[in-house]
């Protein structure tokens, strides 16, 4: 399939906030800019999110103006399940193959959901981390950009594939559709490729993947969704029974030389703000949570002041240092203790929340420019080298407010780097 493609533009590579935001501001300044994605979605991680700290507003209104942002413009282009297969050349003139993924499915396709009725083969809800399915026909989520369905690779030749075409009206279903690669000189490019969390499985000593009602707290987002697995509701995985006590245990894996030695940054102010998701679904329920120190820096000191003054949730300066299950029951029991004290604390709660910390998509995912990371894999700036720049949590653990910023500062130099080609 030919595509017409810009040329002489700037490419931002992740599709999540600091990419969306770098690839719509230097668009909107009159630069001709590709976005690409992995996923079939735009939005990444922010999309996943329940709410934004600390006004615990929706992340889809923001997201829905930036996707109204991309509509409107003609000089953004983007292209989903995509990724860079190879980049040569200098600032101000790369050659970039890009490679698109089939998603057998192409631009007729409106959301009608036909053949997801026909559908019945089921696979694991990568947007909700896998704790429940999706079918293998699918939207990724119900306010997705581009709303449009995708095909599992795994119903390909099969009869589950032929029915989803035959039940589609608008000739919107390819199953012939392949890989394809696109060729395209840019100017400049944006290293926007975000972040994952720490794989909480190595934290042995804290029970996750060992206790069902272990979870981390990027499960707890998804919870505690309207469009989450369990509609909104907070319920413990092992029973469905709604919450009433729930410990976060910070610092699950960062500031640990022997997992992620640095700070996450976001990981304190996401406990308070998934507190109040408790708090709100139960007046009667219980927090606790577990710290090393509270970093909540700057005007973020008045929202964490606002949730330390709820009188059911209680803050206690202390690392966890293990977790354990009661087998009847299948609460989990938590050992940790209270350094202003010195007392030994084992408490005992329906959920324990690890807030496991970030850790750069580069870690283990590498794309082919020339960039310097560090060993953890964020992106580290160097002088010497322009022309390639990166944003966000490509770089180092930010929020979202920070992120966007970021992005905004790494669309100025993308654009300096174009004009001198």
């Amino acid at each position: 399939m030919d595509r017409e493609v810009f040329d002489k533009g700037i490419l931002v590579i992740g599709g999540g906030i600091s990419g969306l935001t770098t690839a719509l501001e230097a668009a909107e300044t009159g630069y001709r800019v590709i976005l690409i994605e992995k996923e079939a979605f735009l939005g990444g991680r922010v999309a996943r999110l329940n709410k934004y700290y600390t006004k615990l507003c929706p992340p889809s209104c923001g997201l829905e103006i930036n996707f109204k942002r991309i509509k409107r413009n003609p000089n953004l282009q983007y292209f989903t399940q995509a990724e860079v297969e190879s980049v040569s050349g200098e600032e101000g003139n790369y050659n970039v193959a890009i490679k698109v993924n089939p998603r057998y499915v192409n631009d007729n396709c409106t959301a009608c959901g036909e053949c997801e009725k026909v559908c019945v083969t089921e696979i694991e809800n990568d947007f909700n981390l896998g704790m429940d399915k999706t079918k293998a026909a699918y939207i990724p989520y119900q306010l997705a950009f581009p709303l449009k369905y995708v095909l599992a690779p795994e119903i390909i030749g099969t009869d589950e594939a032929k029915r989803c075409l035959e039940a589609c009206k608008y000739n919107a279903i390819d199953l012939e559709m392949q890989p394809e690669t696109i060729n395209v000189k840019v100017g400049s490019i944006v290293v926007t490729t975000g972040w994952k969390p720490y794989d909480a499985v190595k934290i042995d000593n804290l029970g996750f993947g060992k206790y069902e009602n272990v979870i981390t707290n990027v499960m707890m987002e998804r919870l505690a969704a309207p469009n989450g697995p369990t509609n909104g509701k907070i319920l413990r995985p092992s029973d469905g029974k709604e919450v009433k006590n729930v410990i976060f245990a910070q610092c699950a894996g960062s500031r640990d030389e022997n997992h992620l030695p640095y700070c996450s940054a976001v990981c304190c102010l996401a406990s308070l703000k998934q507190a109040t998701y408790v708090r709100e679904q139960d007046q009667e329920s219980k927090v606790t949570i577990f710290y090393i120190d509270v970093r909540a820096i700057g005007r973020y000191e008045d929202f964490y002041t606002k949730v330390q003054s709820d009188e059911n949730v209680s803050l206690i300066k202390g690392k966890v240092a293990k977790v354990e299950e009661d087998p009847v029951t299948k609460d989990p029991i938590v050992e940790v203790e209270d350094t202003m004290s010195g007392e030994k604390i084992r408490a005992k709660a329906d959920l324990v929340v690890l807030a496991t910390g970030i850790v750069p998509n580069m870690s283990d995912n590498k794309i082919p420019v020339d960039i310097t990371c560090d060993d953890f894999g964020f992106t580290v700036s160097d002088p010497s080298k322009t022309g390639i720049y990166a944003a966000g949590c490509a770089k180092r653990p930010i929020g979202v407010a920070g992120a966007v910023q970021d992005a905004t500062g790494a669309a100025l130099k993308a654009i300096q780097s174009t004009l001198r080609r």
